[in-house]
């Protein structure tokens, strides 16, 4: 079997379930180490591990504090020693409406950012680092079609944070890549996870893919494989972009 990321070290955020789990499997699968962040289900975590034959580990870290990403980074640095790849992939979405208060306005804003951005670009600056002393790395933001097109009226902070996401890989990309630190963002559209299911579940399965010229919602397994392709050392080249996954339901 073909094993195009054997020996490399990868924090996946967020990994715990969904989309982060698939990555995950995928990584292990293609012959890496992957480093299993959760925030609060540690089962789920550890149940991760056991299906990729404890070939991996797991960091346990609060990305919704401040501190939380740096702490999770020294985690998982002094566990692994060398790190090749970050995968920053964990993210909130908040319904806010425009007619909440200008306290729950300004929470909502703060919290999806503090998630979606602020520790990804924490996360990302201590990678840098790291990389450029240790003779290169990769970094994949994932992003989201929300974040390239627009979002729905109560999910803005949501689509603000993943185009802010998108402008920090390419940022990094532009600003590291001669150095060996090269950064992909990744945008899927509806993947069909616990919260496509819930959204099936009270719109119905129309609602969903009315808009997605193929008629489905991409699977967690089929995001994750590209993950994995663009953080194989042959793909240098693909460093600064943003890859759509959608279904053709947005078109740049």
């Amino acid at each position: 079997m073909d094993k195009p990321l054997q020996g490399q070290t990868i924090l996946v955020t967020g990994a715990s379930g969904g989309i982060g789990a698939a990555i995950v499997e995928r990584l292990a699968w293609e012959g890496a180490r992957p480093i299993i962040h959760y925030g609060r289900d540690a089962s789920s975590a550890e149940a991760l591990l056991a299906r990729i034959g404890g070939n991996g580990m797991l960091a346990q870290a609060d990305l919704s504090t401040p501190d939380g990403p740096f702490a999770l980074w020294r985690k998982a640095l002094g566990t692994a020693g060398r790190i090749h790849g970050l995968v920053n992939n964990a993210g909130i979405r908040t319904d806010i409406s425009v007619e909440a208060s200008p306290e729950d306005w300004k929470a909502a804003w703060q919290r999806e950012f503090q998630v979606n951005v602020f520790a990804a670009a924490d996360l990302c600056k201590e990678a840098v680092r790291h990389f450029t002393a240790e003779g290169g790395g990769r970094i994949v933001n994932m992003a989201s079609r929300a974040g390239q097109r627009g979002y729905a009226a109560d999910a803005m902070p949501y689509g603000a944070s993943k185009a802010a996401l998108v402008n920090l890989t390419k940022s990094i990309a532009r600003s590291f890549g001669a150095e060996g630190v090269t950064a992909i963002a990744i945008a899927p559209g509806w993947v069909r996870t616990d919260m496509a299911e819930d959204f099936i579940a009270t719109h119905g399965k129309q609602a969903a893919v009315a808009d997605i010229p193929i008629g489905k919602m991409a699977s967690p397994a089929e995001v994750a494989e590209l993950v994995a392709f663009v953080l194989r050392p042959s793909q240098a080249s693909l460093n600064g972009a943003t890859l759509d996954v959608n279904g053709g339901s947005y078109i740049r």
